[in-house]
């Protein structure tokens, strides 16, 4: 895509001493910032759609007022969530502050649209039951873990086979949301299994490395400072995908985790299958997890850690759906 202004950052791409197009700049700082991929896909998006539906101007011509009715547009003409507006907001921030260097005051005014507070989809113990009887193999196992430990969908694909502990019954969960690392139980039903799935990723990985292969991508600078870790089976994704890949970031040829459509899809179909009638995702077994704890008596605080929430009032929301409230509170006309 050629902007105006994007012109002379174009010319001569690739030869000496001639500057970056804007699209490099923002990928370059991203990767330098330690961003994900998947967040650097969606930032490229949306400011490559903010320049598109201003006319292709340079973001240095445009002032707060434009970046107001992008986002309120957004809104009202496209009717996107509150997230996705978050998120366009989020990328355009980047924009100004991190590669254009441009901290507008006007900056500050934007406010970020509020999500709405909804309560969450929960599972009874039979409806999980049922679902999980039409499940089988490695979905199976993926959202046994989502339901037995309170994973998130990307926290449970991203795990490593070191992540999992035998021994203390725990399972590790590395840089989850907003960047921390947790742990959480690992379920007793699950570790036969789950040693299974650490053998079938070893006998994988044997043939990887025979084939020239066998290096997983590490975050950050660990591969630096661990040169040989990548090929280490320690390192490796406990789900890994069927196929290798070329990695994006840096051209190499790796097998990444699996991907997170395949659970999607299967958790989606055994859903029908069990005739719920609840909209159910890998997602709504976390939730059931937290609700059927607090059902059971557990402390709030420690199905926060658990659930690795920042703030408590967030774990909350769960107190919601429980079905007694709660305190146990009985409803007055039950108590007449």
């Amino acid at each position: 895509m050629t902007y105006h202004g994007e012109e002379t950052l174009s010319k001569g791409r690739g030869g000496a001493g001639s500057p970056p197009r804007l699209f490099d700049e923002i990928r370059a700082r991203l990767r330098l910032k330690h961003y994900s991929l998947r967040t650097e896909q969606a930032y490229l998006y949306w400011i490559r759609r903010f320049i598109l539906a201003n006319g292709k101007r340079h973001p240095r011509t445009l002032n707060g007022a434009v970046v107001e009715a992008f986002l309120s547009r957004l809104a009202t003409q496209d009717k996107v969530a509150a997230s996705t507006q978050n998120q366009a907001l989020s990328a355009l921030l980047f924009l100004y502050r991190e590669v254009l260097a441009m901290d507008l005051p006007w900056m500050e005014n934007i406010v970020r649209a509020k999500r709405p507070q909804r309560v969450p989809v929960v599972l009874s113990r039979g409806e999980v039951a049922r679902l999980m009887q039409r499940l089988s193999g490695r979905e199976w196992l993926m959202a046994s873990l989502l339901y037995g430990s309170g994973l998130r969908l990307m926290e449970c694909l991203r795990l490593r086979v070191k992540d999992v502990d035998f021994e203390r019954h725990e399972i590790t969960v590395r840089d989850g949301k907003g960047g921390k690392d947790r742990r959480t139980m690992l379920p007793s039903a699950l570790s036969e299994p789950l040693r299974r799935q650490r053998e079938d990723v070893r006998v994988l990985h044997a043939r990887d490395l025979a084939d020239g292969f066998g290096a997983v991508w590490l975050p950050h600078a660990l591969a630096r400072k661990y040169p040989n870790a990548a090929r280490e089976l320690a390192w490796q994704y406990l789900f890994p995908a069927a196929r290798r890949s070329v990695d994006p970031r840096d051209g190499a040829e790796r097998r990444h985790h699996l991907d997170e459509k395949v659970l999607q899809r299967a958790v989606r179909a055994a859903a029908q299958a069990a005739g719920l009638a609840k909209p159910v995702s890998p997602h709504t077994l976390r939730h059931s997890f937290a609700t059927h704890l607090l059902e059971a008596g557990y402390d709030i605080r420690t199905v926060q850690e658990l659930l690795g929430h920042k703030d408590v009032t967030t774990t909350q929301i769960y107190t919601h759906v429980l079905n007694r409230g709660a305190h146990g509170v009985r409803s007055p006309l039950d108590a007449a």
